[in-house]
């Protein structure tokens, strides 16, 4: 149904109270709950059952209104150790189904108490099946959340304002603003146990640079339980600036929209190659890539939940996996001197590369978890292993 269309049927009257409206002209009413307020981003869809929190916190997120695919949402609250960052970065959450009263012995605050309280806006009551199969069939796209204004043609003229995501620089939002030390050395959720068995030789921690593109705090979280001085820094840092801390590998984080718009951290990863071990995780996987004189290609939906299955081409193993992501490395347009290492058992895409030379590797999805699975935390143990052997210890 075209827009003019919708507009004379006289549409907007059906509407009650909250709505999301979609760039194509569907629209999805429901209840508010949350902040009130409208707010505007790319509606994408997370098919993980639990995590929400963790969730809401990803910096990945920024620019994005999240659809819970799993019906009841806030069942065991929200508490302050769960979170991946200083708070809420989405611009807005859509579930069927909020629950209101939690029930955990954790908890200190509501799902809604903490939208609100991070002036989040929320709508509920909505048919997020529906929401999830027009997203599936015609991609992510613009839409607009409102829990104040229900008029379709006001919200339509402040949609079209609003910029894409192609192209756009989020990580600038989501990047901290001046090197510091990670100095939590409290075990990742996951527990001692499950992290991979890292011996050491006595000598010096290993020293640790993390690009902040918007860095959850899980990876720091493993990285400093494994031993590791970890000093994160700005996007914006120079490849000079990383090598003055005289660190033993640098680290690519995670981080929210367009690969294509930080150039800059490109150029400056592009200078570091060869000269210290890399590590890359999801958007520090596509620097990687486009730093490899690679392209990216925004993927139709994109893949968001703690269920995905991925293949380790060198270990043949089969992972499920945390992934957040709508943009994909297109491994043909990398440097020749690069393999494929993972790949995405539902629809072929590559999931991780590494180069054939030089000590540098990046996994499209999320190893640390929080929410998601443990199966894949090992390759932080191969990190190690690679700035250890760059570092010359006997026993790496």
């Amino acid at each position: 149904m075209t827009w003019d269309l919708i507009l004379r049927k006289g549409k907007i009257g059906d509407v009650k109270k909250g709505v999301i409206l979609l760039e194509d002209g569907k629209y999805f009413p429901g209840t508010p709950f949350g902040a009130s307020g409208i707010r505007t981003g790319e509606l994408v869809f997370n098919t993980s059952m639990t995590g929400y929190q963790e969730i809401l916190t990803d910096p990945s997120y920024k620019g994005q209104i999240i659809t819970m695919t799993y019906p009841l949402i806030g069942n065991y609250g929200v508490n302050s150790e769960d979170a991946e960052s200083g708070g809420p970065q989405v611009e807005g959450f859509v579930v069927r189904e909020c629950c209101r009263y939690p029930s955990n012995w954790r908890a200190t605050h509501s799902l809604e108490e903490y939208l609100i309280e991070h002036n989040i806006v929320g709508i509920e009551g909505v048919d997020t099946r529906a929401v999830t199969r027009h997203i599936r069939s015609r991609g992510a796209m613009k839409c607009i959340i409102s829990s104040e204004d229900a008029d379709l043609r006001s919200l339509k003229d402040e949609l079209d304002t609003a910029p894409g995501i192609v192209g756009l620089d989020l990580v600038k939002e989501v990047t901290c603003q001046s090197p510091y030390r990670w100095e939590d050395k409290n075990i990742p959720p996951m527990g001692a146990g499950v992290l991979p068995a890292i011996s050491g030789n006595g000598e010096r921690p290993l020293r640790v640079v993390a690009y902040d593109c918007g860095i959850k705090r899980n990876i720091l979280r493993i990285l400093s339980a494994l031993g590791c001085e970890v000093t994160i820094v700005p996007a914006s840092a120079t490849a000079q600036a990383v090598l003055e801390k005289n660190p033993d590998g640098v680290f690519l984080s995670n981080g929210p929209g367009d690969p294509e718009g930080v150039p800059y951290l490109v150029g400056e990863v592009r200078k570091l190659l060869g000269v210290k071990p890399i590590f890359g995780i999801c958007l520090g996987h596509q620097i990687l890539g486009l730093a490899l004189g690679g392209r990216t290609y925004k993927l139709k939906f994109g893949h968001r939940g703690a269920n995905q299955p991925v293949k380790d081409l060198q270990r043949g193993n089969i992972l499920i996996t945390a992934q957040n992501h709508g943009f994909c490395v297109d491994l043909e347009t990398v440097s020749g001197d690069t393999e494929a290492t993972f790949i995405n058992l539902n629809d072929d895409t590559l999931e991780g590369f590494r180069h054939k030379n030089y000590p540098a590797y990046c996994v499209q999805f999320h190893p640390e978890d929080s929410p998601g699975p443990h199966d894949a935390v090992y390759l932080f143990g191969d990190f190690l292993k690679d700035m250890r052997e760059a570092r010359g210890d006997g026993n790496a």
